[in-house]
């Protein structure tokens, strides 16, 4: 993992409600590598799951949820969106600031019922939105709002749904949609402008295809899909205009940059008590669109 400058602040106290595959593999290991925060308690309906999870950072163990806030100053949500749902806004409530996972919830209502507790609370919230925390991906978006596009091609496309520890049944019962479709959204969202409307063809649990229309007139195309048989995920966005094209690709992005940077930029917030671009707000957005998408 990328080695950061030096943290003038105390490290954040993270509590980690989850110890699943991606709870094991991405938020422990981040939290748990510093400066910035030091992962304190982790909680899952799972002991043994959590244990494991919390043992190689020294973590404890809570035996509820109750107890995690109890050893904690903000929570790591790692579990399917209609807990993080249920969980979120009571975290909130209690005055922690929160690292949440997307979408925020499997359906509107309980989205901005998330939010507005965020809101009431007025604590700090943050996205784990990977690809965004990339200096590739922030150099592509830079560079896409200072051209005139007329049309995108994007796709997100992986074999995760196909077996394996990440072929959770949240994701098998919603599909792509759910699960990629907010990474891609929120890119062609940022490039190209705002989403105002966006069609929905297909099957998320197999192959669907959203046409977005944008504030700006432009139209844009995304392919999303877990079940096609590739050895990698595959992320691309390819931009379309009067100039010259502008690709966006994954293929030769390390994730792993990415943990360090949404590490300090959550714990900057945190300290500062102001919330950045990827906030809960913006999960809101992009939750509305999946909502509109879903309906058609």
């Amino acid at each position: 993992m990328t080695e950061t400058a030096a943290w003038p602040h105390d490290p954040v106290r993270v509590g980690l409600v989850g110890a699943g595959p991606w709870a094991r593999a991405m938020h422990a290991r981040m939290l748990g590598a510093g400066p910035e925060t030091r992962l304190t308690a982790v909680w899952a309906r799972r002991t043994e799951a959590a244990q494991e999870t919390a043992a190689p950072h020294g973590a404890r163990v809570a035996a509820d949820f109750d107890e995690l806030l109890d050893h904690c100053e903000a929570v790591a949500f790692a579990v399917p969106p209609s807990v993080q749902a249920e969980l979120a806004p009571l975290a909130a409530k209690a005055g922690k600031a929160l690292l949440l996972e997307k979408p925020l919830a499997l359906d509107l209502a309980a989205a901005e019922r998330l939010v507005d507790a965020v809101d009431e609370a007025g604590v700090v919230s943050q996205l784990v939105l990977t690809k965004r925390y990339h200096p590739r991906t922030r150099e592509f978006i830079e560079r896409a709002r200072r051209l005139d596009v007329t049309g995108a091609r994007s796709c997100y496309l992986h074999g995760a749904f196909l077996g394996g520890e990440f072929a959770t049944s949240w994701r098998l019962e919603h599909g792509a949609l759910y699960d990629l479709g907010p990474h891609l959204l929120d890119l062609l969202d940022a490039a190209v402008g705002p989403v105002v409307d966006v069609r929905a063809t297909g099957d998320s649990r197999r192959w669907i295809e959203l046409t977005c229309e944008h504030e700006n007139g432009a139209v844009s195309q995304a392919s999303l899909s877990g079940s096609v048989a590739r050895e990698r995920a595959l992320t691309r966005v390819e931009l379309f205009g009067p100039g010259p094209e502008l690709v966006y690709d994954t293929a030769e992005i390390d994730h792993e940059e990415c943990w360090p940077v949404l590490r300090r930029e959550f714990a900057t917030a945190v300290r500062a008590g102001r919330s950045g671009e990827l906030d809960a707000h913006r999960g809101l957005v992009l939750q509305r669109l999946l909502e509109r998408a879903g309906r058609r």
